[in-house]
């Protein structure tokens, strides 16, 4: 198809001066009709802006701050839309005022189609091979601490009503490693996880791609996540180089998103396939999440024997452990039909004046965590409300959407985030669930505990090996902020399930 011209660039100096005030609106205002997917020559941007603009007259206020220039909108722009053999479908027209002042828990929400042509196919999970049972804990306590210490015996209570079996540790319970008279410092730590974490994250990605019959050469993007290491360069790097990626692979690494982040990356990843969309290229974007949480039990410990008035649960909750899936835009050749599920929609939220509540801080001999009693009922005040606007996203071609029936909790299988048994039955009683709605996350939870940002991708990678089940399933994380973060899929059957 022959390619659209694009609109003068030097048209669009006239009335620029939202790029000087850094304005997004009113330099959606200024630039009048722009064609997606084009490359902006930003060096000529810059001419314009130091060259080519009129001169403006700025006066100082009485505080010190130049009052900024009024600009006279534009009653609209235009935005191709574009389907996946790059054929220009339509031109439609989107009031700005009207765009920006739409809210949703997400910003603006302006579909072009129904669903956005987004597909996982392919996921890995992958835990180290050690487990450490509740009833292994007194005796490693003993090596440390008195167990008369109130702190101490605060947490051994709370270890017996967990209901986690076992947790995965990088170490065999045995390792010296875990009593030695010196805790680790925080160095060290990252020595550890750029090692033990990059192996176990270079698995997951493996299981993932092999699943998905891409090799790493097709991956275009990758988007990472971790908040138990902060070394740079990222770890993302380091995993990307052991699988063989192309250097001009496009890298994200996100950290500070800490039990949230899995779903994190899912949203990035399907932001960045979807912009390949409109960019008319495929995306084939591996994304993998890693935390190695068991080293950080010295300092956790620390915090129970300094605060017993607390309550800690951390050091009986956490564990390590990787996972990985592959997302694809609908440019993929094949990727429709080897999907395992189709992502429909996503959404994020932060709760105001909750950021106290759930911490993961830098600290000499680790990183010292926060999980204050008040996590679950925040939690649970927060589900619902993203709920009732992610149910409203459902494609009207889903079994449940024919039926012409009131959409409720009970119409979804749940990859819920195993933060704790209290998240687990909070949401199950808020939502009315039934047990088998949430199987693959009690699973997770009772056979490995809580492995922060990879444990709501290691459940839904659990979910689809655990047999029939609902159409739709709603992904839900919270996280440092505190922040939720919620996913809509919907599952897809195979040419090789068939």
């Amino acid at each position: 198809m022959p390619r659209q011209s694009r609109p003068p660039i030097l048209s669009l100096a006239s009335n620029c001066h939202a790029l000087l005030t850094h304005d997004r609106r009113s330099c959606i205002h200024s630039l009048g009709t722009i064609e997606l997917g084009t490359s902006f020559p930003f060096h000529l941007l810059q001419t314009i802006r130091y060259s080519t603009m009129p001169a403006t007259e700025f006066s100082i206020a009485d505080d010190g701050i130049a009052p900024q220039p009024t600009i006279e909108p534009l009653d609209a722009y235009r935005v191709p839309t574009v389907e996946s053999r790059m054929a220009i479908k339509s031109d439609y027209v989107v009031d700005v005022q009207e765009f920006v002042a739409t809210p949703s828990l997400s910003g603006t929400t302006t579909p072009f189609k129904e669903t956005p042509g987004l597909y996982i196919t392919g996921l890995g999970s992958q835990y180290p091979p050690f487990l450490f049972q509740p009833a292994n804990l007194e005796g490693y306590l003993k090596k440390l601490y008195d167990l008369e210490t109130p702190g101490i015996k605060k947490l051994l209570t709370i270890n017996d009503s967990t209901q986690i079996k076992h947790r995965s540790t990088i170490k065999a319970y045995e390792d010296p490693f875990w009593s030695r008279s010196t805790a680790p410092s925080i160095s060290e730590l990252d020595r550890i996880f750029r090692k033990a974490g990059v192996d176990l994250a270079v698995q997951a990605c493996k299981k993932a791609m092999r699943e998905s019959s891409y090799a790493s050469s097709d991956i275009t993007h990758i988007v990472a996540v971790t908040c138990t290491n902060a070394g740079n360069p990222g770890f993302d790097l380091l995993v990307a180089q052991k699988l063989g990626l192309r250097p001009e692979t496009d890298r994200t690494l996100l950290h500070g998103v800490g039990c949230a982040g899995g779903l994190s990356a899912m949203r990035a990843a399907a932001s960045m396939a979807q912009s390949a969309s409109v960019r008319g290229r495929e995306a084939r974007v591996l994304v993998f999440a890693c935390e190695i949480c068991s080293t950080n039990v010295r300092c956790d410990l620390e915090e129970v024997v300094e605060h017993p008035e607390e309550t800690k649960i951390s050091p009986v909750l956490f564990s390590d452990g990787a996972a990985s899936f592959v997302l694809s835009n609908e440019l993929t050749p094949g990727a429709k039909d080897r999907a395992v599920y189709s992502l429909i929609n996503w959404e994020t939220a932060t709760m105001p004046g909750t950021a106290k509540e759930l911490e993961f801080m830098a600290d000499p001999f680790g990183f010292r965590t926060t999980l204050t009693k008040e996590v679950p009922n925040l939690a649970l005040k927060a589900i619902s409300p993203m709920f009732e606007q992610m149910k409203s996203f459902l494609p009207s071609d889903s079994n449940l959407a024919l039926s012409g029936k009131s959409v409720e909790p009970k119409d979804f299988d749940w990859a819920l985030h195993p933060g704790g048994i209290a998240i687990l039955d909070g949401v199950q009683n808020k939502m009315e669930l039934h047990d088998e709605q949430l199987r693959a996350s009690f699973d997770v939870y009772k056979t490995h505990g809580n492995s922060s940002s990879p444990t709501v991708l290691i459940v839904l990678d659990q979910l689809r090996k655990m047999g029939g089940g609902r159409e739709n399933v709603m992904a839900c994380s919270f996280g440092p902020g505190m922040t939720i973060e919620m996913a809509l899929l919907k599952r897809c059957v195979r040419d090789d399930d068939e």
